[in-house]
């Protein structure tokens, strides 16, 4: 590719609604423009890039024994309200109705109508297992799109399923899927951790998440250095942070603690480490009559947070919210900050979290303002709780394996498996015959993988002041060639094509800039869309029979012999 032939629209600055490196980085290198909020025509320099992912994608896709279909963008909402979930998915689902009135979906994802191709195609036993995927263009109506691709509305994915006769089958397909993924991340040349997640919308029963490792990140990854233990923090397991309870040495006594709402003042007036104290949290399941609605409260140790996601998994919890002030001095007696576990003024339902289920002498809301109770205790004071695991994990926590302690890394999700089971197949009686010639529900999986949102987290994750750098089988060029003056000296513009022509027969992705730009123009225009590999020749280098090299990580040039030139230049490649 010749630069005059292509098309180059470099930005010194940023627009103004550009946040994250990432987003500023490809506008300003022309690989995307603005058409509407979360919007974005991808311009030939991104189009490359999503070209190149693509093609790792499918081949291993294809590699993996996956079989490539094409389903479309907008679908019938019949499908959907057969699963449910044209109402489940809310407002993020795109509604549309043609001109007859009837309701269709701009798809964020196909699970219904991939189910629907195998209800009609997958008959017997004999079919199975098989593996459907596509590359296609989603739209999921972000109520904030932010962040480039990172977050928008339209965006492309590609995403597989397969169907199985049983568990055991689901499994294979689910590693062979899993194993894939490793091979497609390992190929961008990205740094990324998988770790084990929470289903969220999808459903099914097992998942993990592959991160691309950014301290940037949205998703706070929980992993153990010295085992294979890794989770999100939604799904990260914390086990108790003491072993056992200690037993009570203390009279339980309600003390003043006037203006002390929080824990962390409660703990400095008493004079006791925030670790003794307890947090109480309020939550209200509503009920088919308002006078069922269900009260429950729980108790996290003073410097921990709550999990949303574990507690929603907590049965009878499935459908909870925050309780308003209203319900909590109804219920409690007082306003926030100075609620606990003994003395409510009507029945809650109390859930401990594993290490406040083995504290001994703590420090409680005693439901009267201005009040807390110290020294109190399980089993003496208040009956045993119900247990959960309800908190976020810190770093420094035992290790849920018991090898080792927890570590936490920022990380952007790129990619999701889940075992979807029969979430999908019962409800849309989606079956095959097994040798008895009797109809059994199809196991599915679902896999995902962001297309154009690794761009976004290859950035943040390869960046300098200079602009992006790209891991070589992802930039959109491997190697530039810059001439000086190759509009003004006949050597530097003979030797500069013959080392293209000499590129290009070789196979290598390779663009000679011939707008004659100055160098330092040049070079900034390149080093601000990340290509790899640069090769400068001119005058003075040619008249000692050199060219210069420069790695889009170095920080100075390294002289190669002309002659050498070709081969050097493809040793750098491999």
């Amino acid at each position: 590719m010749r630069a005059s032939r292509f098309f180059i629209s470099t930005l010194k600055e940023a627009p103004s609604d550009a946040e994250i490196v990432s987003h500023k980085l490809m506008m300003r290198a022309g690989m995307i423009k603005r058409l509407g909020s979360g919007i974005y025509t991808y311009m030939p320099m991104g189009l490359r890039v999503i070209r190149k992912v693509e093609a790792i994608v499918r081949e291993e896709m294809n590699r993996s024994g996956a079989v490539e279909l094409l389903m479309p963008v907008v679908q019938p909402a019949e499908l959907w309200q057969e699963t449910g979930r044209w109402d489940k998915m809310g407002p993020e689902l795109m509604r549309v109705k043609d001109r007859h009135g009837r309701d269709f979906a701009i798809q964020p994802t196909s699970e219904e109508v991939v189910t629907d191709v195998a209800r009609t195609e997958l008959r017997s036993y004999k079919q199975l297992p098989v593996n459907f995927y596509h590359i296609q263009t989603k739209f999921r109506d972000e109520r904030r799109p932010r962040f480039g691709l990172m977050r928008g509305r339209e965006f492309t994915m590609k995403d597989a399923y397969s169907f199985d006769r049983d568990v055991d089958g689901l499994k294979k397909s689910y590693q062979i899927m899993y194993d894939a993924y490793v091979r497609v991340f390992t190929r961008f040349g990205l740094q990324f951790r998988a770790v084990a997640a929470d289903n969220g919308a999808i459903g099914g029963s097992g998942s993990h998440e592959f991160h691309v490792i950014a301290a940037t990140g949205e998703d706070a990854l929980v992993y153990c250095p010295t085992s294979d233990y890794a989770a999100n923090m939604e799904a990260a397991e914390a086990v108790a942070v003491n072993a056992t309870r200690g037993a009570a040495a203390e009279a339980l006594t309600k003390t003043a603690t006037p203006g002390k709402a929080k824990c962390e003042a409660v703990a400095e007036l008493l004079k006791l480490p925030l670790e003794r104290t307890i947090k109480s949290i309020v939550l209200t399941v509503e009920k088919d009559k308002p006078e069922d609605k269900e009260v429950w409260l729980l108790l996290l140790r003073g410097d921990h947070e709550l999990n949303e996601v574990k507690t929603g998994k907590i049965p009878g919890l499935a459908n909870y919210r925050f309780a308003n002030e209203a319900e909590i001095v109804e219920w409690f007696g007082t306003p926030p900050g100075y609620l606990g576990p003994i003395g409510t003024k009507k029945p809650v339902k109390i859930v401990a979290d594993r290490t406040v289920a083995n504290m001994s002498d703590f420090v409680c809301g005693a439901n009267e303002a201005d009040f807390h109770y110290t020294g109190a205790n399980w089993g003496r004071d208040l009956p045993e709780p119900v247990v959960a695991d309800i908190r976020n994990v810190v770093e420094g926590d035992a290790s849920p394996d018991g090898k080792g302690v927890l570590a936490i890394q920022r990380g952007i999700e790129v990619g999701h498996v889940f075992q979807l089971g029969t979430a999908y197949s019962e409800s849309m009686k989606a079956t095959y015959l097994d040798e008895a010639g009797k109809p059994q529900p199809l196991q599915m999986g679902c896999y995902g993988i962001g297309i154009t949102r690794i761009l976004g987290a290859a950035i943040e994750q390869n960046f300098d002041d200079k602009g992006i750098i790209w891991p070589a089988t992802l930039a959109p060029f491997e190697v530039v060639l810059c001439p000086m003056g190759y509009d003004r000296s006949e050597a530097v513009k003979t030797e500069i094509d013959k080392l293209y022509d000499a590129l290009v027969a070789a196979g290598v992705d390779v663009i000679l800039d011939d707008r004659g730009e100055r160098p330092g123009a040049m070079f900034a225009d390149w080093e601000l869309i990340g290509v790899p590999h640069r090769i400068v020749i001119g005058d003075r280098g040619l008249k000692d029979g050199q060219i210069e090299y420069q790695g889009r990580r170095d920080t100075a040039a390294t002289p190669v012999p002309l002659a050498d030139a070709l081969a050097f230049i493809k040793g750098k490649l491999a």
